[in-house]
């Protein structure tokens, strides 16, 4: 099989929020039974002016920044796009900037799959610096390789970002090809193994977005060598005191996996787990992991501060429904949160 038609099909994704309709009601309640009116009595002296209470304004809800995943765009309106109006329509006043990189959605699409994920955060990092209602800080809401991008602009960007959610992100990168079961299925391991061959490749990887977390576990020195983002990122080539310093410096850092994820291989990526060094079927989860016990990005200090959250949302890769972010994620947004 040619492989740029292997890398093509790897390309193909599909982001989707399962339909659930929000409609919050308030419902007036009725005077109790034995309750009477009475009416005031009657004065020829009018009554002294009165001052009506004040009550403090409501507060704003911090902004939102977006970033979807492969296949999406800041504004496509049966998938991010409905979801930035679900926001706005459920957190009254609040100001939603959905990442448009590039020139309308089909640019916006195409650099997801083919700019280099480096510039794609670099553009990011321009638009929210250059966004006068940001500058007082924002929560950030990645999706995919969304929330890798966007913890890649927390950690090389000053910018005021204050929490990170993260759903269905690749921290640790990916070894596996969407919707497949490896090893269980033959075709599967052979695009495995083709793109272990290609992924590393220098037009590879500054061509193609998705090899650039691609996470060979066989070959860690490679990877390491070789990745032009992730290994940079997750501080596995130096440490880079200015990433650390930027991850540690959040409120809060969300993680959500998916239980069923056959998009993210493997899934517990989500959570910054891995394939064990070496081989591709056992994980190890973060805790366990060089990365935190070397605490090469500070998730050891914030997971020790009770800075990051883990959390499953059921289902396949971003398959989540609006009930269950209303009761799981909109505690992070809300504005005493």
């Amino acid at each position: 099989m040619d492989l740029r038609l292997i890398l093509s099909i790897l390309l193909c994704a599909e982001v989707s929020f399962a339909e659930q309709r929000v409609s919050p009601t308030t419902t007036t309640l009725p005077p109790p039974a034995n309750h009477t009116t009475t009416a005031p009595p009657t004065s020829t002296t009018p009554p002294p002016p009165t001052t009506p209470p004040t009550s403090p304004r409501p507060r704003r809800p911090t902004p939102i920044v977006l970033w979807h995943g492969m296949g999406d765009s800041c504004c496509n309106p049966l998938s991010l796009g409905s979801f930035k109006a679900f926001l706005i329509s459920t957190l009254p006043g609040v100001y939603v900037k959905s990442l448009e990189i590039g020139d309308g959605i089909v640019e916006d699409t195409m650099n997801g799959f083919f700019m280099n994920a480096n510039k794609q955060v670099e553009e990011a990092c321009r638009l929210i610096r250059t966004d006068s209602r940001l500058q007082g800080g924002y929560n950030a809401i990645g999706f995919s390789q969304g929330g890798q991008f966007l913890r890649a602009v927390a950690q090389r960007c000053p910018n005021g970002m204050k929490k990170l959610i993260s759903f269905g992100g690749q921290h640790q990168g990916i070894y596996g090809f969407p919707h497949c079961f490896y090893p269980n299925h033959a075709m599967c391991n052979y695009v495995r193994i083709m793109l272990d061959k290609a992924a590393y490749l220098s037009w590879v990887q500054n061509k193609f977005v998705q090899a650039q977390y691609w996470h060979d576990p066989i070959n860690e020195d490679e990877y390491i060598q070789k990745s032009v983002f992730l290994a940079d990122i997750n501080n596995e080539r130096n440490v880079n005191s200015t990433y650390k310093q930027g991850l540690t410096a959040l409120e809060k850092l969300v993680l959500v996996k998916f239980a069923d994820d056959t998009m993210v291989i493997p899934k517990e990526s989500s959570w910054f787990g891995f394939y064990t060094p070496g081989q591709g079927t056992t994980i190890t989860d973060l805790q366990q992991s060089s990365l935190y016990i070397e605490d090469r990005l500070g998730l050891q200090e914030m997971d020790r501060d009770g800075k990051i959250d883990f959390l499953t949302s059921p289902g396949d890769h971003l398959r989540f429904t609006r009930e269950w972010f209303i009761n799981n994620i909109y505690k992070y947004l809300e504005p005493d949160s």
